[in-house]
């Protein structure tokens, strides 16, 4: 892009100005530092959630979002999308239909709400421009696993015609039941992928999130290389804490990456955790940098 070339060249302008003053090394590290967060190898088309930086606005986001070399933002609702466009960034998992994550598609009692919800918003999402949008399957409230996936089939089989026709993907997000959403239906790869197979849709996809199912079932780099054809998002945080990916947590980011990346998969990787430190940007880029495989 004219825009990133016009800075690289300003911060190549700055270092060789700086040495030609005689001035501190420490301007020019700086600058090669900066350059080099957005020298990304491109195996990687990568995000991060709007929601881990609530402390910042979207537009201050978005600007340090592009100098990192994120391609697009997650979980941005459609008040929001003229931001991301502004910037020139994509809405990677659009939001707002949903009714929230504990009342969804594996209730009958919440058909009616959803269905009016989505019917309204896959449109929007395609005239956006975008491809797709989250949804729930909500927490089981004593259902079992058969009930919740014939609901869900019930359900969804009813807007996913929509969205075909917009060629919008429905993508349901499995979290975990163990720590952060205690009840939750949509808990482990396996039965997210059976919902996938009765629908039999390929607008309708799973969002994998590594911190959860890492909690929830363990085994990842097996479940990816499994179940990588009914997967069409990944979000990233460190276990234990959802907190920085680096090594003070459980699992090896790098390798996971490079297993993604050998299925072939060519959807966004999406950054879901919380700064621990106070330069949250300052983690972001590290976090980018670690799965740049």
């Amino acid at each position: 892009m004219s825009s990133e070339l016009s800075r690289r060249n300003a911060l190549k302008t700055i270092v060789a100005g700086t040495a030609a003053l005689g001035v501190s090394a420490a301007m020019p590290v700086f600058a090669f530092e900066e350059e080099k967060s957005t020298m990304l190898k491109g195996n990687v088309n990568h995000s991060v959630c709007r929601w881990c930086f609530g402390s910042l606005d979207l537009d201050t986001l978005c600007v340090e979002a592009k100098k990192i070399g994120i391609k697009a933002i997650d979980l941005v609702g459609p008040n929001d999308w003229h931001i991301l466009k502004k910037h020139g960034l994509d809405s990677s998992m659009c939001n707002g239909a949903e009714i929230n994550l504990v009342d969804g598609w594996n209730d009958p009692k919440f058909h009616a709400t959803l269905i009016k919800n989505y019917s309204e918003m896959i449109p929007r999402v395609a005239e956006a421009g975008y491809k797709q949008l989250i949804c729930f399957s909500g927490n089981r409230r004593g259902k079992d696993d058969e009930t919740g996936l014939n609901n869900c089939v019930e359900g969804l089989k009813q807007i996913l015609p929509i969205a075909e026709k917009h060629n919008v993907v429905l993508v349901m997000e499995l979290l975990n039941s163990k720590v952060d959403h205690k009840d939750y239906q949509c808990d482990h790869t396996e039965w997210g992928a059976e919902l996938c197979k009765r629908l039999g849709s390929e607008n309708f996809k799973l969002l994998y999130d590594i911190y959860h199912m890492q909690i929830d079932e363990g085994n990842v780099i097996a479940n990816i290389k499994k179940y990588n054809k009914y997967i069409s998002h990944y979000h990233t945080a460190g276990v234990p804490g959802r907190n920085e990916i680096d090594d003070t947590q459980e699992l090896f980011y790098p390798a996971i990456i490079k297993a993604i990346v050998a299925t072939g998969f060519k959807g966004y990787l999406a950054q879901e955790f919380i700064p621990k430190q106070k330069d949250g940007i300052k983690s972001l880029r590290e976090a980018v940098n670690i799965c740049d495989v």
